[in-house]
C-alpha cells in the first residue's frame, strides 16, 4: 500500500500542529501519500489540500456557536457527502469532537476506517460520551496516559501517544537567540531582577477570547505596573487580524503600559518570561513544558458559562493541574477575571521562589510522562489500522 488517500480535518490551530506532525510521518511512510479535508497553514505547509477554511471552525461557546452552526452543518454535510463519494482509505478527525465525531459516525457507516485523535474531555464533563466515540471511531489516538481508564467500559481500540509538544519542546528553542530577540536585558538567576521581569500576556487566539480577555489582561498588566514600575510586558498576537484588534485597543486605552505587541513567536515569547497570564487552552500545556509559573484565566458569554459549570466533573480546567493532579497554578473564571484578583496571583508567581522551583519540578516530570515522541506513535497506530484492514479484505 505505496500510494493513499487519507481524509484529515482539524478545527483550530491546536489541532493543526498535530497534523502536520501526524502528515509528516505518515508521509515518511507513504511518500506518495495524499491528503485533503480540513486545514491550517502548517498542514497546508505539509501538502494537505484543504476543502474548507479552517478559520471558520475555530469558534468556542454554547452560545457563540449557535449563530454559526447552520454554516458548520452545511460545512460538515458537503465534506461528508465528498468523502462518500471519493472514499479515502482512512479518515482522521483531529479534536473538535463537536464537528468531528458526527463526520466519524457518517464516514464508519459508510465501511470507511476512522480515527480520532485527541481524546475529548470526557473525563472533565459529559463521560457518556465514550460509548458515542467508541461507535463513531476504529482508533482513538490520546495525548495523556490516565485517559485510558476512563475508555475501559467501552472497549475502545485505544493508543496512548504522548504530546508533540512535549517532543519539541525546549528542544527546537534555540534560547540564547530567543532572548536576545525578545528580551536583550540581562537576567540574574531564574528570573530577572525584581521590577525588571518581562510577564507574557496570552490572551487566547480566537475572537471570542480576544474580546473577553484581552482588556482584563491589559488591565491587569496596568495594575502589576504600578506595583513594579520597571516590569515590561510582551504579548504575541496569533495572526495578522488578531494583531490589528490588539494594536488597535492598545494605542485607544493602555498606551501607558511598557509593552510589545509582537506578531505570533507565543513559544518563544513564553520561554524568555518570568511569569505568564494566559487564557486556559493548549497553550497553558507549552507553559508548563517550558516550566513556567502562570495564572490561567478564561471568561465566556454568561449564558454559555451557566450551561458548562453544572456540566464539569473535573476540579480543574487547566492541563497544569489536571496532569498535576492538584492545583499548581491559580485558576480565574467569569466575574473573576478583574486585575484585582489576577494582580496579587501574578505578583505572587514572580517573587515566590520556593513555589517556582517547585513547580519547575513537577511541571518536568510531566514533560518525561508526555515525551513520547508521539507523531510517529500516532502514525505507526495509523499504519496498523490500515494493514488491518487490507488483511480483512
Amino acid at each position: 500500500m505505496q500510494s493513499l488517500r487519507i481524509g484529515i480535518v482539524a478545527g483550530e490551530a491546536s489541532g493543526d500542529i498535530l497534523g502536520a506532525g501526524l502528515i509528516r510521518a505518515l508521509k515518511q511512510r507513504y511518500p506518495q501519500a495524499e491528503f485533503e479535508g480540513i486545514a491550517g497553514e502548517l498542514m497546508l505547509a505539509e501538502g494537505c489540500r484543504s476543502l474548507y477554511p479552517l478559520e471558520r471552525l475555530s469558534v468556542m461557546g454554547l452560545v457563540e456557536v449557535l449563530g454559526r452552526l447552520p454554516e458548520l452543518l452545511r460545512a460538515r454535510k458537503r465534506l461528508i457527502r465528498h468523502f462518500i463519494d471519493n472514499p479515502p482509505d482512512v479518515f482522521i478527525g483531529i479534536d473538535a469532537p463537536d464537528f468531528t465525531l458526527g463526520m466519524e459516525r457518517a464516514l464508519k457507516d459508510a465501511g470507511i476506517p476512522t480515527v480520532h485523535y485527541v481524546s475529548p474531555s470526557v473525563w472533565a464533563w459529559k463521560r457518556k460520551r465514550i460509548f458515542k466515540i467508541k461507535q463513531s471511531t476504529d482508533l482513538l489516538l490520546t495525548l495523556f496516559p490516565f485517559e485510558a481508564e476512563v475508555y475501559q467500559p467501552t472497549g475502545q481500540n485505544l493508543r496512548f501517544v504522548g504530546h508533540p509538544l512535549a517532543d519539541v519542546i525546549p528542544a527546537q528553542l534555540d534560547l540564547n537567540a530567543v532572548r536576545q530577540q525578545f528580551r536583550p536585558d540581562p537576567v540574574s538567576g531564574p528570573a530577572s531582577e525584581p521590577g525588571k521581569e518581562l510577564v507574557a500576556l496570552l490572551p487566547g487566539s480566537r475572537g471570542s477570547e480576544i474580546k473577553y480577555l484581552a482588556r482584563p489582561f491589559l488591565e491587569t498588566a496596568r495594575w502589576l505596573q504600578q506595583q513594579r514600575p520597571g516590569v515590561r510586558f510582551i504579548l504575541p498576537a496569533a495572526n495578522q487580524r488578531r494583531h490589528e484588534q490588539l494594536q488597535q485597543l492598545i494605542e485607544l486605552e493602555f498606551s501607558d503600559l511598557t509593552l510589545d505587541l509582537v506578531l505570533q513567536h507565543s513559544r518563544e515569547v513564553m520561554a524568555v518570561a518570568d511569569a505568564i497570564l494566559i487564557a486556559s487552552g493548549t497553550a497553558t500545556l507549552e507553559a508548563c513544558l517550558l516550566q513556567k509559573p502562570m495564572v490561567v484565566a478564561y471568561r465566556m458569554a454568561g449564558l454559555t458559562y451557566s450551561i458548562y459549570s453544572r456540566m464539569i466533573k473535573s476540579r480543574w480546567i487547566s492541563l497544569p493541574n489536571v496532569l498535576a493532579d492538584e492545583e499548581m497554578v491559580p485558576e480565574v473564571l467569569q466575574q473573576n477575571v478583574t486585575p484585582d484578583v489576577m494582580g496579587p496571583l501574578l505578583l505572587k508567581a514572580l517573587e515566590d521562589e520556593p513555589y517556582r522551583k517547585r513547580l519547575q519540578r513537577v511541571f518536568g516530570i510531566i514533560g518525561e510522562q508526555l515525551r513520547q515522541n508521539a507523531s510517529e506513535r500516532a502514525a505507526d497506530a495509523v499504519v496498523e489500522l490500515l494493514e488491518s484492514r487490507c488483511a480483512e479484505r
